[in-house]
């Protein structure tokens, strides 16, 4: 399967590290407190240009995409 990066639904200013947590599979919560850390940590002007290019250059994630976790029960079919 082709992995892409999108900017996320689930998001609290453009989506980019809500994007970022799921391609990577983890918890946007943890993407979006190492981004805050960084940013006390002296990081302020490179992750602030960073985002603002990330949620520029980054498409939204299409309505119709499914991710692999996507839970599907027993005896249930998905059209492709």
């Amino acid at each position: 399967m082709n992995k892409k990066l999108y900017k996320s639904n689930d998001r609290v200013l453009a989506g980019v590290l809500g994007g970022i947590a799921d391609y990577f599979k983890i918890d946007p919560n943890i993407t979006r407190l190492i981004f805050v850390a960084l940013l006390l940590l002296s990081w302020f002007v490179p992750l602030t240009i960073f985002y603002i290019i990330a949620a520029i250059i980054l498409p939204t994630r299409p309505s119709y995409y499914q991710s692999e976790d996507d839970n599907i029960r027993e005896g249930e079919y998905r059209e492709d």
